[in-house]
């Protein structure tokens, strides 16, 4: 039987941070002469007085020790607990969301994929906007702890290669990823800053500055604004906007390395290479697709097409430009687009592009071993052979991440929506990209138009992609849950 104590207890510590942090909204809503601060405090207390029981009731002298069932029980169970606390503001709130709604909002929120059902930003109080962009940063910074010190241990879909030396499945996990947090969370708090400040700088208020920074630094996407980024109609907005949403689809643990003065270390990274690749090689051919069509052409087509590639690869999902009208060829290049994602280590979502190295250096063996049937070609990584569990590893949760693909899109296309929308829904909820394409989804519409039965498939989605598939589905298996 597995020993929930351990787990109650950092669920209670996760959900107290949770509630102390909605006094933020609480004090802007109130330095703001709004009502809702009340909503806030109360949502704040609550959920603070959940949290302090639940590490009341699991603390033990084992609470630092966490084994391999412990781990993915906590996991899945800290995204759906800590979603449905924060979903309690949307819905008291003027928002007046429904908890189906609320929920999506939260998750969304805390997963960093960007999609909302508010509408009318604009004109919404000013606390429930600072709070969906820190719902971003708060899960922005457990994703990339999560990712260093939880997922290597469990060995989905190829994590292990990025486990530390000392790593196994016994050891304690806790100090270990408190440790982490610590020196993570400095640099996470520096692009922060340096973001807001360079925002300000260019010109938003200073209160669209710290929403927009905590939405790109988290790769999150959410907006103060209808309209996104396109609201602000800068350039220069833009390519910040760009530099950051980069910044944050880069591995956390690399920055460490350069703040200690190691700066060849990030761009030595063959998973920083490649990624960097593929945004110069799609945002290459999106100019020229822009160019062909009419569209744009000199700096704004290129400008565009950087954006939209950055936006959608680092999963931020943050809009310029509609670009929804620009024809099929672009539709298909961003919906191949909506897969891939980022580097390990960041808070981007999707496929991974070290998977996508696995991937086709996999690929390659094969080729090769049809041509040469004697011969010797291991998969290799970053120039070195890598194991055939790894390689195995990658293989089923590439599997496992276009099955879940499949299955959602095909339900959701099953209760009446068009192809093109049902399937773009469905990866954009995997990947955690944020808007869809299409005429109910696309980048200028939102997911307030949707039923509830497709709410509920897309926040299912959400987590799934966000914990790595496996992490999820495993807690379904009944011999996950024998001794």
């Amino acid at each position: 039987m597995i020993d929930f104590r351990p787990i109650a207890a950092i669920l209670g510590v996760l959900l107290a941070i949770l509630g102390t942090t909605m006094m933020i909204p609480a004090l802007v809503d109130l330095i703001a002469g709004e009502p809702d601060f009340v909503v806030y405090a109360a949502a704040g207390v609550i959920t603070a007085f959940v949290g302090l029981s639940l590490w009341l009731a699991g603390r033990s002298s084992e609470v630092e020790k966490l084994d391999l069932r412990q781990a993915f029980v906590l996991t899945t169970a800290s995204w759906l607990l800590l979603s449905a606390f924060a979903a309690i503001p949307f819905m008291w709130a003027q928002t007046d969301l429904s908890f189906t709604d609320a929920y999506f909002e939260a998750m969304s929120g805390l997963t960093t994929t960007g999609a909302t059902v508010v509408t009318d930003l604009d004109n919404r109080p000013p606390g429930v906007l600072i709070w969906r962009a820190f719902l971003h940063w708060y899960g922005g910074i457990g994703i990339i702890v999560m990712a260093m010190a939880l997922l290597p241990m469990m060995q989905i879909g190829g994590m292990q290669l990025f486990r530390a030396e000392s790593s196994d499945k016994s050891e304690k996990m806790l100090p270990r990823a408190a440790q982490m947090a610590k020196s993570i969370l400095g640099t996470y708090l520096l692009l922060s800053f340096a973001c807001a400040v360079t925002y300000a700088f260019l010109g938003m208020s200073v209160f669209d500055a710290i929403a927009h920074a905590m939405s790109t630094i988290s790769t999150g996407g959410f907006s103060t604004h209808d309209a996104s980024i396109g609201y602000f109609k800068s350039s220069a907005i833009d390519y910040a906007a760009i530099f950051f949403m980069l910044s944050g689809s880069l591995p956390f643990v690399l920055y460490l390395r350069v703040l200690a003065g190691d700066f060849s270390r990030l761009f030595a990274n063959t998973e920083v290479r490649l990624f960097l690749s593929l945004v110069m090689l799609f945002t290459l051919i999106s100019t020229v697709e822009q160019v062909r069509g009419g569209i744009a052409v000199g700096e704004t087509a290129l400008r565009q097409a950087l954006f939209n590639v950055v936006s959608i690869m680092s999963t931020t999902g943050f809009v310029a430009v509609d670009f929804t009208h620009w024809g099929p060829p672009t539709d298909a290049l961003y919906f191949i687009l909506l897969f891939l994602g980022a580097c390990t280590g960041s808070t981007a979502g999707g496929m991974k592009s070290f998977r996508i190295a696995i991937l086709g250096s996999a690929l390659g063996q094969h080729l090769k071993r049809i041509i040469y049937p004697s011969g010797v070609f291991p998969v290799l990584y970053g120039g070195k052979p890598i194991s055939d569990e790894v390689v195995a590893s990658v293989l089923s949760f590439a599997f496992l991440y276009l099955a879940a693909f499949m299955v959602i899109g095909m339900a959701i296309n099953a209760v009446g929506y068009d192809m093109i929308s049902a399937f773009s829904l469905s990866i954009t909820a995997i990947a955690n990209v944020g808007p869809g394409l299409g005429p109910v989804v696309g980048p200028a519409q939102n997911f307030s138009a949707l039923p509830e039965h497709v709410i509920w498939m897309l926040s299912f989605g959400m987590v799934v992609g966000r914990l790595e598939l496996f992490t999820v589905l495993v807690l379904f298996l009944p011999s996950f849950w024998r001794r």
